[in-house]
């Protein structure tokens, strides 16, 4: 194949899907960060509320990657459908889907609830920060199924190659968070009493149900997709639970590296823990903003590769991966320039700034690594390799991170051993994925 060869993916198209991702991405974080920042502030057990938030955060963040795989499988499918022209042989597909999806959201709900002062103690948080870990898992779990429905609403327009109505509810939801946030956080005077961080979980969980209603309305309306739940199963359904399944075992390895995390960052004492909120919570921010780039890789490799343009896909790679290094590296630059405002946002707790600058330097060093990673796990979602991801996401885990961990911590190296494992193991996450994608789409592109 000459090198010259022009890609009808166009930096328009791949923009149209990737800036609309972005924004719509970040809006999960956004509830986390939101939530931090505010009760970071309120005057009583300000750094207790922020530490309960942050290992609150960890834990849901782990329930929604999981089941939130949905929206990958669901992309992969029905975009390689409409790459093939065939796309009528799925619309039954989302329906079934869903509904799976649901019955698991309220079964976690159901199951968990009971058992939270359990979950947290698992996550060394005790006292306090015991009790208030709970009270806030009690109630914003109230929003985890709506979370994970508009997940999948959200993969059936990605898979559309549409990112523009998932960002208008994104914007829309964030910002009636911030809002219901400050005013139940905080209160009005004679009107609403302050309810502090228990005012933060409503907050979320009206804001998840109503980003649900909006993607409905979305759905039925601007798509040909029906949501009304019709048989027999879809001849996809037992593809689209496999590739889930391989999802979720990637996932689970995923979370449990954000278990030994948190639970290390908590041990190590309250200023820690709330230090460790701040940043981790920033690096998903940032994560999820590069993310844009990867989910436009899910969108068009998927119908790229439904389609056999396989020398299209292997250029889409090289544009995706320098896009996505740029925004890594403004993320970057723009942490660099704010580096001190930015802690000042979450609390004025002295001791909590300190631990957050000491390490706050090295997510923004690691950006790029994650840009890297980020997209070739998009790109493979797309194509439904969903087993590579897994086996990558395993190893990465097991024998990269969890060691790293290990060592950093027997040298006590607090927060600074934490984010250098989660360095090493973005770089062991990423690589792998490099060299699978060229020996196996390489030389067929050569060939075309």
């Amino acid at each position: 194949m000459s090198r010259a060869l022009n890609t009808t993916i166009t930096n328009k198209q791949i923009n149209r899907l990737a800036v609309p991702a972005i924004v719509a991405g970040i809006s999960e974080p956004i509830l986390s960060l939101t939530d931090a920042a505010i009760v970071g502030h309120v005057p009583i057990n300000a750094t207790e509320s922020l530490a309960a938030v942050g290992i609150v955060s960890s834990f849901l963040s782990m329930l929604i990657w999981v089941l939130g795989q949905s929206r990958s499988a669901m992309s992969s499918i029905i975009s390689q459908y409409l790459g093939a022209n065939k796309l009528p042989e799925v619309y039954n597909l989302p329906a079934q889907a869903i509904a799976i999806v649901g019955l698991f959201s309220v079964a976690i709900c159901l199951i968990t609830v009971p058992f939270s002062t359990a979950i947290f103690e698992f996550y060394n948080a005790s006292g306090i920060l015991l009790d208030y870990s709970v009270e806030y898992y009690n109630i914003r779990i109230l929003g985890f199924p709506f979370t994970l429905y508009t997940f999948a609403v959200f993969g059936i327009f990605r898979g559309l190659q549409n990112t523009y109505y998932p960002m208008i509810v994104a914007i829309i939801g964030t910002v009636l968070n911030i809002v219901l946030d400050v005013i139940l956080v905080y209160g009005i005077t004679d009107v609403i009493p302050a309810l502090n961080l228990k005012g933060a979980a409503i907050a979320s969980a009206v804001s998840q149900c109503l980003m649900a209603v909006m993607a409905t309305v979305l759905i039925v309306k601007k798509t040909t997709i029906p949501l009304r739940l019709s048989f027999p199963a879809n001849k996809e359904l037992p593809k689209f639970l496999f590739m889930i399944g391989n999802l979720i075992i990637r996932t689970l390895a995923l979370n449990l590296a954000l278990y030994f995390a948190t639970s290390f960052a908590t041990d190590f004492g309250t200023n820690y823990i709330a230090a460790y909120t701040i940043a981790i919570n920033l690096w998903f921010f940032a994560a999820f903003a590069v993310d844009g780039y990867a989910s436009a890789g899910n969108i068009l490799s998927g119908k790229l590769f439904g389609g056999g343009q396989i020398q299209e896909l292997v250029l889409l790679s090289k544009r995706l991966t320098k896009k996505a290094m740029i925004v890594g590296l403004i993320m970057a630059a723009i942490g660099g320039v704010f580096y001190r405002q930015i802690g000042a946002i979450f609390t004025t707790d002295l001791k909590v700034l300190a631990e957050f600058y000491k390490v706050f330097w090295i997510i923004l060093i690691m950006q790029p690594f994650c840009a890297m990673t980020f997209v070739f796990d998009g790109i493979f979602k797309g194509l439904g390799l969903m087993r590579v991801l897994r086996n990558v996401l395993l190893i990465s885990t097991l024998v990269v991170f969890i060691p790293s961990l290990l060592l950093a911590n027997y040298f006590d190296l607090k927060l600074h051993g934490i984010f250098w494992a989660f360095t090493i193991w973005m770089v062991a996450r990423g690589v792998p994925l490099v060299i699978k994608f060229r020996k196996q789409f390489l030389p067929t592109e050569q060939k075309s």
